[in-house]
This record gives C-alpha cells, structure tokens and sequence, in this order.
C-alpha cells in the first residue's frame, strides 16, 4: 500500500511543475485528499451501506471542491489538478495515470440511452481531459487520447489523438516527436479548429472557381454574350433556316 501510494506522489510530482516535493503533495493537494475518501467511500458502497458511502464521500467534497460518487470505479495514480468543480459520476470508469483539471464533468445521461445502463464516461489509461471540458454519456474515451479544455465530447474518442471545440472534434492524433503529458489536454503550439479549416476549404474552392470561369469568358468573349449561353447562339442560324424552309 505504502508502495502505490508513492507511486502516486511521484506521478503527481512528475506531471506538475509547481509540486516541490513529495510532502507538498501528500498533505496540501485536494486531489489526493478527496482520493482517500472516495476509496474509503466505494468501499461502504460496494458492501451495500450505501448511506454511509454518500455520507463519507460528501465529507470528501466539503473538504475538496470535488464531488466523486462512491460508486465511481477508479483505478491507479488518478491526478486532479487544482481540483475545484470537478464532478465524477456513479457509473464512471477511470483507468490508470489519468489527469483532470479543475471544472471537468464526466456526467450521465438517460441509463436507457447506454448498454447495461452505464450512464457515465469511459476514460482508459493516460488520459488527459482539460478544465472545464465536459464528458457526457455511457462513452469511450480511448487510452492516450486528450480533450481540450472546454469540450464537450458526446461520443466516443479514439485512443491517442486530441479533440476539441463543441461539440468535440479530432484535430490531431499523437506522435513520436509530442510530448507524452499535454498540459491542459490542449496543444499549445497549433490548435487547428476542424469547423474554421472546412470553412477555409470552402472558400478557396469557390474562390478557384470564380477564377476559372474568369478565363472561360475571357476564352470565349462573344460565345457568353448572350442570354441563353454560347449553345444557344450556336444554334440560332439554324433555327432561322428551318423556319424559312417552312
């Protein structure tokens, strides 16, 4: 026990730079204090004293700012940063080395909506999900994966890219030469937003096509003159014969 728990100071530590040592985290992090009711809290739960698991877990937001439901599942190293707003509901799945910032929600929606009525997010392993981001529903956040700060995701993620904006959507996939932590679930350096770049495209195509129907007017000056388009004068001489012959 003695061994896990310094594992997760360590990981703590590791991914914030402003911890400056084990004790620090140990005694004045909201996210380790909360961590230790809600295991204490999920244990009453998970033998049926159900009062006495809200109880404990409600002494654990007071003291916190963080609200976990004692029968949220949650596995090693769990880090909340800063902490304060952040809600983790009943049916909630958290994998190992997982980061949330303060405001995240992994909230439920109607259990008939979601397989076995699970109502409440997925998140696999090393995810990072950034302040204020909202996480509805019986989905899968994928292992690796990152959400911005403020999305709302509303389906599943794939494992190891980042989402963004409302609702959700990927902008870039991990590789080799990022980082393994992204603070803030954010790529600082270039946020492409996926709604203004389809934008973009959009206005480039008309754009070339206005160019291009510049140069066919220029091409057949007189042919587009008139009202019905170079096939209709093309056709216009011999309209005017087969009238005479008749």
């Amino acid at each position: 026990m003695f061994g896990e728990l310094r594992a997760t100071f360590e990981s703590i530590k590791a991914r914030d730079p402003a911890a400056r040592s084990l004790v620090e985290v140990a005694l004045l992090y909201p996210g380790l204090r909360v961590l230790a009711f809600h295991r204490l809290a999920h244990a009453f739960w998970t033998s049926g004293f159900l009062f006495l698991g809200r109880f404990v877990s409600e002494i654990g937001r007071w003291l916190s700012g963080i609200e976990i439901h004692p029968g949220a599942v949650i596995g090693k190293r769990l880090f909340i940063d800063h902490g304060t707003g952040v809600v983790i509901g009943e049916t909630a799945v958290i994998g190992d080395d997982v980061t949330l910032y303060h405001g995240v929600t992994l909230g439920g929606i109607a259990p008939g909506d979601m397989p076995q009525g699970r109502r409440h997010p997925i998140v696999e392993d090393g995810v990072i999900i950034g302040a204020g981001a909202q996480v509805l529903g019986g989905l899968v956040v994928g292992k690796g994966a990152r959400v911005g700060a403020n999305a709302v995701v509303v389906k599943d993620v794939p494992p190891g890219v980042t989402v963004v904006g409302i609702p959700a959507q990927v902008v870039a996939a991990r590789t080799a030469t990022k980082p393994d932590f992204l603070p803030y679930g954010s790529p600082c350096d270039d946020l492409p937003d996926p709604t203004s770049r389809a934008l973009c495209g959009l206005l480039n195509e008309v754009e070339a096509l206005r160019r291009r129907v510049a140069q066919l007017e220029a091409e057949k000056g007189p042919l587009l003159a008139g009202p019905l388009g170079p096939s209709w004068q093309a056709d216009e001489p011999r309209a005017r014969a087969k009238a005479g012959q008749s």
